[in-house]
């Protein structure tokens, strides 16, 4: 069968309701400044899908920074990789200040957080080795492990004694190929705001030899009293081998980083192929990014409101009778029964007459006649804007229970 063929007859479970979709549900266009509030299609909405947690994006000393750097530097220096062409002594300021931030010896910046951790778990492991992670991790960290060439595992997300059934597979694996283990989870998982048994994978150091590679993007800037992230939230930032932060949320910007040991960080300056072959980090990215880095350092206002947003929301759901799962972190889920029918309608009616906009999720993402609404609570919402969504998604809920959103079309009202 012909390539383009083929493609055009299997559009993939999400692009076969592209038509329908998109430019709504997929694909839409917030609009205006980044807030609390922004314009689609041509009316204000209460936005909750922004991972701005910080509320940085328009903070009026970051848009200064931001505007001279582009000014000053354009986008195209420093013009080539790292390696070869593309290192300056800003870059490297920030990876010593990123290290300092994070408690590490060393940082590697990556030019794009999904790029950079698929090549640093490929970078990191080879043929010989075992690869075990949490089964709810990341898509980036899905599609690094694909590239492992040895053998991988999966545990049930959060399942300790799944854990240590792998871990006890994958030693006698290395036991032949003399071979080393590496697990991966994350610090705060994205959709359900549940953090990582971190400290329970650490204490299985005294039994098991592995290092650790934490994810956390979503708690870098979020957790711990002085937003380390979540290693800090927990106390055991220095037992993490292998920490990867993004500025795509808190610092509300593009780029990665990955800290660990100075052994470890010049090994995957020399291994990484998405940073020895792709064009560094822009400079205005890198001087807005130790912008960013030292309001997350001195202004901790920002984390604070943060946090009283996100405890009110949850607070406020919670005594409303909504499931919000097991989040500990500001990502707040809200779990409701329906199919795919319910929950377009319910996004739609949101949308349309409640102006509210976030994030919907449905099967296979989750599980069957589940709907999973994601709110991303940030420094700049109000408690205003908490009260009245709590208000709405009470209406929402009593018409789901009563069937109002049970159609395969769209209902207008």
């Amino acid at each position: 069968m012909d390539l383009f063929e083929k493609l055009k007859l299997n559009r993939g479970p999400l692009g076969q309701h592209a038509k329908e979709a998109h430019g709504y549900f997929a694909y839409p266009k917030l609009e205006g400044e980044i807030s609390n509030k922004m314009m689609f299609r041509n009316k204000e909405v209460l936005t909750w899908s922004i991972n701005n947690y910080l509320g940085l994006s328009n903070d009026p000393e970051i848009r200064k920074v931001d505007e001279e750097a582009s000014k000053n530097w354009g986008l195209g220096y420093p013009m080539g990789s790292r390696m070869m062409s593309g290192n300056s002594n800003y870059h490297e300021k920030l990876e010593k200040n990123l290290s300092e931030f994070i408690c590490k010896e060393d940082t590697i910046l990556l030019n794009f957080g999904y790029q950079g951790m698929l090549s640093s778990i490929d970078a990191l492991v080879d043929r010989k080795d075992v690869i075990i992670y949490d089964s709810e991790a990341h898509a980036c960290i899905i599609d690094g492990v694909r590239l492992h060439q040895g053998k991988r595992f999966v545990f049930p997300h959060n399942n300790i004694e799944n854990l240590k059934k792998q871990l006890e597979r994958a030693e006698k694996i290395i036991d032949e190929t003399n071979g080393s283990i590496l697990v991966i989870t994350e610090g705060v998982f994205g959709m359900s705001g549940e953090l990582g048994k971190i400290k329970e994978i650490i204490k299985l150091k005294k039994k098991y030899e592995f290092r650790l590679f934490v994810d956390d993007a979503h708690g870098v800037g979020t957790m711990g009293n002085n937003g380390r992230g979540t290693g800090e939230h927990l106390n055991c930032i220095d037992d993490i081998d292998i920490l990867f932060g993004t500025f795509a949320k808190s610092f509300a910007s593009i780029g990665a980083f990955i800290s660990s040991t100075s052994d470890i960080i010049e090994y995957l300056r020399y291994n990484m192929r998405s940073q020895i072959f792709a064009k560094s980090l822009p400079m205005p990215l890198v001087i807005g990014a130790l912008k960013r880095l030292d309001i997350i350092k001195n202004n901790k206002e920002n984390k604070d409101n943060l946090w009283t947003i996100a405890n009110a929301l949850q607070k406020g759901l919670r005594s409303s009778g909504f499931n919000i799962g097991n989040t500990e972190s500001v990502v707040t889920p809200v779990y409701l029964n329906g199919g795919v029918g319910e929950a377009t309608n319910l996004t739609f009616d949101l949308r349309e007459n409640y102006n509210i906009f976030c994030s919907i999720v449905t099967y296979p993402v989750v599980p069957k006649d589940t709907i999973l609404l994601r709110l991303i609570p940030t420094a700049i919402h109000t408690l205003d804007d908490v009260n009245y969504t709590i208000k709405s998604f009470k209406e929402i809920k009593l018409k789901l229970s009563q069937g109002k959103y049970n159609s395969e079309k769209i209902i207008k009202t």
